[in-house]
C-alpha cells in the first residue's frame, strides 16, 4: 500500500481551513475587531426596526453628532495613552464657544481672529495641564477637575447665565454647510482622526508616546523627552476641545454657557469602548473612532426607535458594557491583557 493511501481523510483535505481559522483569530485579536462588529450589527439591528434611522437627513445629523463627540474622544484619547486623564474636555468646549462669541458679538472681533484666538487660548490651557503635571506632580485628575469647575463658572460669569445671540454667519457656516451630502464637522472629524492616526502609528514622536504610557521611567531612562510628551497630549486634547466649541455654537447659533455639562465622560467612554487601556500605553485611533461612531449610533438609534427617555441610559449603559465585556474577553484569549 503506497504512503499516500495510509493517510487519514482529514489529511488529505485542502488546507483552506487552517487558513480561514487564521484569518477569523487575527480579526479576532484586533483590539478593534469587536468595536467595529458591534457598529455593524447595532445599525443594521436599529435600521431593520426604524424606517427613518437611514434617512439622509437622519445619517447628515448623525455625522454632525459625531464630529462634536469623536473629536473630544480622539483628544481625550491621547491623554488616556500616557496614563492621565482629562475631566475638562466638556467645560472646557462650552467655555471655548463663550469665549469665541464674546470676543465675536460683545468685543466686535472678527470671527475669524476670535476663533484662532480661542483654539490659541484653549491651547494653553492644556499646556498648563502639562506643566502642572509634568513638573509639580499634580494628579492629572485633580488638575483638569479644577479647570471643568473654573471653566463652567467663568462660562457663566461671562455671560451672567444668559445665551449670546447674533453670531456672525461664519461661525454657521463652519457647522452647517455640506461637502456633496457629507456635512462640514464630519469631516473636521474625519481630519482629526487622520492626522492622530498619522503621528502615532507613523512617526516617531508617536511611537514615544505609547512608550511613555507603556512604561515612563524606562521611556525617560532610554532618552525620551517624557515631559515634553505628556504635556504635548494636554495640548492637543484642549485645542481639540476649542475645535468642538467653536462647532458647537455654529450649529446652534448661539453660545450657551449650559452647553459642555458631561461631555468628558462620553469621551472617555468612547475611548474606552474604542480599546483604549486607562493604564496607558495602549489603544489606537481606528478603535476611538469606532467607539464614537458606537455611541452616536446607539444614542441616535434609541430616538428612532421612540425610546423612553427614562430609559435610554439604561439601554446604553447595557449596551457599552456589552461592548466592553466583549473586548475584555477578546483581550483575554487573543491578545494581552488591558489591565
Amino acid at each position: 500500500m503506497s504512503a499516500q493511501s495510509t493517510l487519514a481523510p482529514d489529511e488529505l483535505k485542502p488546507s483552506s481551513r487552517p487558513a480561514v481559522s487564521s484569518l477569523a483569530r487575527k480579526l479576532a485579536a484586533s483590539p478593534e475587531a469587536g468595536v467595529i462588529i458591534a457598529c455593524v450589527l447595532v445599525f443594521v439591528g436599529i435600521a431593520a426596526n426604524a424606517d427613518t434611522y437611514t434617512a439622509t437627513g437622519n445619517l447628515q445629523v448623525m455625522g454632525r453628532d459625531l464630529a462634536q463627540v469623536g473629536i473630544l474622544a480622539i483628544g481625550e484619547s491621547l491623554v488616556i495613552l500616557t496614563g492621565g486623564i482629562d475631566l475638562s474636555v466638556g467645560a472646557l468646549a462650552g467655555l471655548a464657544g463663550i469665549l469665541a462669541a464674546w470676543m465675536n458679538v460683545d468685543q466686535g472681533m472678527p470671527a475669524p481672529l476670535a476663533i484662532l484666538l480661542t483654539i490659541v487660548i484653549t491651547a494653553g490651557v492644556g499646556l498648563w495641564h502639562g506643566i502642572m503635571v509634568t513638573r509639580l506632580n499634580v494628579p492629572p485628575f485633580v488638575i483638569t477637575l479644577v479647570t471643568y469647575t473654573v471653566a463652567q463658572g467663568m462660562a457663566l460669569a461671562i455671560t451672567s447665565g444668559s445665551p449670546i445671540n447674533n453670531l456672525d454667519p461664519v461661525f454657521s457656516n463652519l457647522s452647517q454647510y455640506y461637502i456633496g451630502q457629507v456635512p462640514v464637522p464630519a469631516l473636521f472629524f474625519v481630519g482629526a482622526a487622520a492626522i492622530a492616526w498619522f503621528v502615532l502609528e507613523r512617526t516617531y514622536v508617536g511611537r514615544q508616546i505609547y512608550a511613555v504610557g507603556g512604561n515612563k521611567e524606562a521611556a525617560r531612562l532610554a532618552g525620551i523627552p517624557t515631559a515634553r510628551r505628556i504635556t504635548s497630549t494636554y495640548v492637543a486634547s484642549a485645542a481639540l476641545a476649542g475645535v468642538v466649541g467653536i462647532l458647537v455654537i455654529g450649529r446652534m447659533n448661539v453660545a450657551d454657557p449650559s452647553v459642555g455639562a458631561g461631555w468628558e465622560l462620553t469621551a472617555i467612554a468612547a475611548a474606552v469602548v474604542g480599546g483604549m487601556s486607562l493604564s496607558g500605553g495602549e489603544g489606537r485611533i481606528a478603535g476611538i473612532a469606532a467607539g464614537a461612531i458606537l455611541l452616536e449610533f446607539i444614542t441616535n438609534g434609541l430616538l428612532a426607535l421612540k425610546v423612553s427617555p427614562y430609559d435610554q441610559q439604561v439601554v446604553q449603559g447595557a449596551v457599552l458594557g456589552v461592548a466592553i465585556l466583549l473586548d475584555r474577553v477578546r483581550a483575554r484569549y487573543f491578545g494581552r491583557s488591558r489591565s
